[in-house]
């Protein structure tokens, strides 16, 4: 590894499976100290389990934190934790998100209010909350989807709260220049993560899912969180200085060709 991100504190919201795990891992391989967040204390420590066996020389320099990113309470107390265990945050990664599908009409509110309060105020304050312990020049990822910008059946509130999330870049930036605190967008197309399961009966179904997102994409499969992670490396490093408020995109050519 080239230690690209050498004493840096990253925060990873979502850190505990998928692409937030993925990214925790090649975070500590650079150099940087890593707090992982979650709601579930089990998942968490199942993922620090899997860096440490990975990364046994780096044992102090990773911390699990359950928060759940809808609770401002959570995330205040987060910062505080981190603050005190590592100092003031130069990456943060707002990967938490919720996932729900189903077609506009059959919508209920409570779906509704799960996938705003994970994905569009969960993000805001995930970032918000974080800004009096960021670094002057911190690093500022926010997770989005290529489908934000796209029409795809079943998917309107689920596009829409991370449309919402590629806004906040543009203006957070804008509110942001005097302390050079960069705020970009990762946009992933389809990866397979755990959240398939999660959203479907059996595994049997889950990778039905993942076949028939593999049929939309150009390159004919789904992403691998190993290369999303890669492209969240870029945008926390010194690599990506001369980029702000942008989008980086990563969907097989999805909303490209």
């Amino acid at each position: 590894m080239s230690n690209k991100l050498t004493n840096k504190v990253a925060v990873i919201t979502g850190g505990s499976s998928g692409i937030g795990l993925a990214t925790a891992k090649v975070f500590i391989k650079e150099g940087a100290k890593v707090v992982i967040t979650g709601r579930s204390r089990e998942k968490l420590n199942n993922a620090l389990k899997e860096i440490k066996a990975e990364n046994p020389g780096t044992t102090e320099d990773i911390l699990a934190v359950p928060a759940d990113v809808a609770s401002i309470p959570d995330l205040e107390s987060l910062y505080k934790k981190v603050d005190a265990t590592f100092g003031h945050i130069d990456i943060l990664i707002a990967n938490a998100a919720a996932y729900l599908v189903a077609p506009a009409a059959n919508f209920t509110e409570a779906m509704f209010d799960t996938i705003s309060d994970a994905n569009f105020k969960g993000a805001f304050f995930t970032v918000t909350k974080a800004l009096p312990y960021l670094n002057t020049g911190a690093s500022v990822i926010l997770v989005s989807t290529t489908v934000a910008e796209m029409g795809v059946p079943n998917h309107t509130v689920y596009a829409a709260s991370k449309a919402a999330v590629r806004s906040l870049a543009r203006s957070l930036t804008a509110e942001l220049l005097d302390r050079r605190i960069r705020v970009n967008v990762l946009s992933p197309g389809p990866v397979e993560t755990p959240i398939f399961e999660q959203i479907t009966s059996t595994k049997e179904e889950a990778a039905a899912m993942l076949a028939n997102f593999s049929n939309f994409v150009p390159v004919k499969r789904v992403g691998a969180p190993d290369e999303i992670a890669a492209a969240a490396l870029y945008l926390a490093s010194d690599d990506s200085s001369y980029m702000a408020g942008s989008e980086l995109l990563l969907d097989g050519g999805m909303r490209s060709i």
